[in-house]
Parts: C-alpha cells; sequence; structure tokens
C-alpha cells in the first residue's frame, strides 16, 4: 500500500476524545429519541444500535460519533465547557443518521455495521419515515438550545449542502466515463465537499456557535470541517477499491464492481496515458475490477488520491491556525481529524 503522508498519521488519543465526547452526549441523544413514537423510535434506536429488531436491547455499533464529537469540541475551542454544544452534537447526529436511512434506500444497500439496514429490517415506507422523524427531532432541539434560530440557519444550509451533494452524486452515475460530458475531479470534489464535508463543518460551526463564539471562528471551524469532508471521502474511495475487508467491512474493489465514479478512478481517467482508455473501456463493460484497479494503480489515481487527502489536510491546519482558539480541545480536535481521514488504510 502506499505509504501515507506524514499529516494522516492518527495519534493514540483521537479514540479517547470520540468515547469523552460520546459519553457526553449519550444522555441528551436518548432523551431525545425517547420524545419519537414509539415505533419509529425503535427504528431509530436500532439505526443507533441500542436494541434489535422489537425493541430487545443490544449493544451494535452505532458508528464513531464523529460529528457529535466534532460539535462538542468546536463549543470547547470557542472557550465554553463542552455541554454547550450537546444539542448541537444531538441535532446533526439526528441528521446524519436521518441521511443515512434514506441514502440505503436510495443506494439499494441492504447491510449497513454489518447489520440489515433499517429498510430491510422494517420496510422501505417506515424507514423513509424514520428519517423524516429524525430530521424533524434534530430541527426541534437546536430550535430550543440558546441561539437557536440562528443555529437552525446554519443547519439548514449545511441540510441544503447535503442535498445538493447527494443529487450529484447519485447523477454522476448516469454519466459516461470518457468525452466533455464526463464527471471530472473538480465536480467529484465540489460533491464530497457537500455531501461529506457540509455536516462535518456544520457540527463545528454550531458547537462554536452555541458555545458564544465570534463569527469568525465559526466560519472557521465550518471551513476545516469542510475540507476534512472532502479528504474523509477521498480515503473513504481508496479504502472501497484497496482496503482489506476484514478491517473496512467491504469487499475488496467492492466499488469497482458497483462501478462507482469515486476519486482514484476519475484521477486515473483524467490521465494521458493509453492506460486511461483501456480503464475507460472496462468499466463501461463492467470487467475485471482486479485489472481495474491495477491500472488505476499504474495511471497514479491511487497516489493522486492521497495527495488530494493531504491537501485538504492541510487546509484544515491553515483553517484552525486563521483564528484564536483553546489550545487543548484543538489538539484534541487535530488529533480527531487525522484520525477520522486515516482510518484503516
Amino acid at each position: 500500500m502506499t505509504a501515507l503522508p506524514a499529516a494522516l498519521t492518527a495519534p493514540a488519543d483521537a479514540p479517547e476524545v470520540l468515547d469523552r465526547c460520546r459519553e457526553l452526549v449519550r444522555p441528551a441523544l436518548v432523551e431525545a429519541v425517547g420524545r419519537m413514537h414509539p415505533w419509529v423510535g425503535e427504528m431509530a434506536a436500532y439505526s443507533f444500535g441500542w436494541c434489535e429488531v422489537g425493541g430487545a436491547p443490544a449493544v451494535a455499533s452505532g458508528g464513531k460519533g464523529l460529528r457529535q464529537a466534532l460539535a462538542v469540541l468546536g463549543a470547547e475551542a470557542a472557550g465554553a465547557p463542552g455541554r454547550a454544544g450537546v444539542p448541537a452534537a444531538v441535532a446533526v447526529e439526528l441528521v446524519h443518521t436521518f441521511s443515512l436511512l434514506h441514502d440505503d434506500i436510495m443506494d439499494g444497500d441492504a447491510a449497513r455495521r454489518r447489520r440489515p439496514t433499517v429498510w430491510k429490517a422494517y420496510g422501505t415506507g417506515p424507514a423513509v419515515l424514520a428519517g423524516d422523524a429524525l430530521f424533524a427531532l434534530a430541527v426541534e432541539t437546536l430550535a430550543a438550545a440558546p441561539g437557536g434560530p440562528h443555529a437552525v440557519r446554519v443547519l439548514s444550509a449545511a441540510l441544503g449542502d447535503l442535498v445538493r451533494g447527494q443529487a450529484d452524486d447519485l447523477l454522476f452515475a448516469a454519466r459516461p466515463w470518457t468525452g466533455p460530458q464526463r464527471v471530472r475531479p473538480e465536480e467529484y470534489r465540489a460533491m464530497a465537499e457537500h455531501k461529506t464535508g457540509a455536516l462535518l463543518g456544520c457540527g463545528a460551526a454550531l458547537g462554536a456557535l452555541l458555545g458564544g463564539a465570534a463569527p469568525s471562528v465559526v466560519d472557521a471551524l465550518d471551513r476545516a470541517g469542510r475540507h476534512l469532508g472532502i479528504a474523509f471521502q477521498v480515503i473513504d474511495d481508496v479504502l472501497g477499491i484497496w482496503g482489506d475487508p476484514t478491517v473496512t467491512g467491504k469487499p475488496v474493489h467492492g466499488d469497482l464492481r458497483e462501478r462507482k465514479k469515486t476519486f482514484p478512478v476519475l484521477a486515473a481517467l483524467d490521465s494521458d496515458a493509453p492506460g486511461a482508455q483501456r480503464l475507460a473501456a472496462l468499466l463501461d463493460a463492467g470487467g475485471d475490477p482486479e485489472e481495474a484497479a491495477a491500472l488505476i494503480e499504474t495511471l497514479d489515481g491511487r497516489s493522486v488520491a492521497l495527495a488530494e487527502a493531504e491537501g485538504h489536510i492541510a487546509a484544515v491546519e491553515t483553517a484552525l491556525a486563521d483564528v484564536a482558539l483553546e489550545a487543548r480541545p484543538v489538539h484534541e480536535l487535530r488529533s480527531l481529524l487525522e484520525y477520522l481521514v486515516r482510518r484503516d488504510l
């Protein structure tokens, strides 16, 4: 595997940061879900890994809690206690889960975190309803917080970007691999910022906003999260082709089998080398994914993708350096950002 850029080395304390933030947010998240209709609340609890179908208690992975951690750290970086960012953390976690429920339906994904997705477990209609309820609960939670009206506007803007990014991602599937209508790397970059980066930036920005930060701090943390989102998505694309399936839970070359227009593929197709034509023909015909992966690497798609991620991590650092922030949470924020991008590479 290509060596990681130095900036992507994960510090040892990142998992502890995630654990601390989850423990702080969990009671408020449970309380919010408890206000839902019991059946819809069960589907929400299932999606968080708290129960099985039917409501029996369970201990399953509900994800790392990345967005809620960014909200807590955003508040602390602004000089407020972490609890000031809890309403923001709950809201972004609810929105993220809502987006996953609907995303799984749109993509036809049958499993997430090694369990049936909500639509497979409960049905498509119930899963849509649960997603809608999570979205409504997120807005209600944030509106009740101090500074709620401004915070809801920030969340609404991020949601608009998320929908825009999801729409572009769906439309990319119908576009050709080559020619003037092909998807360019810069288009993909914009899609990733909207689909993934908007909510990461929103989490950190909302935490700072509820913590009383100045607009310049809120904006800087939003920029940092958006750059992180692009890096996160690009690394996810690398894992989707070359990741270890025993670690990622995804089949090797899975994204190539599904003919996804990911960043390494688009970067390789952007090459003037003769192999780019062979790669396009393979992808168009649904050919051997192992050969396609080798061609992408030969055409520098993998190395270009890792360099792209490194560039956005550098932009995260620049955004954090542009404003005055509390030292300890910024250290934790940096360790967390690097950990999120590095993950299982």
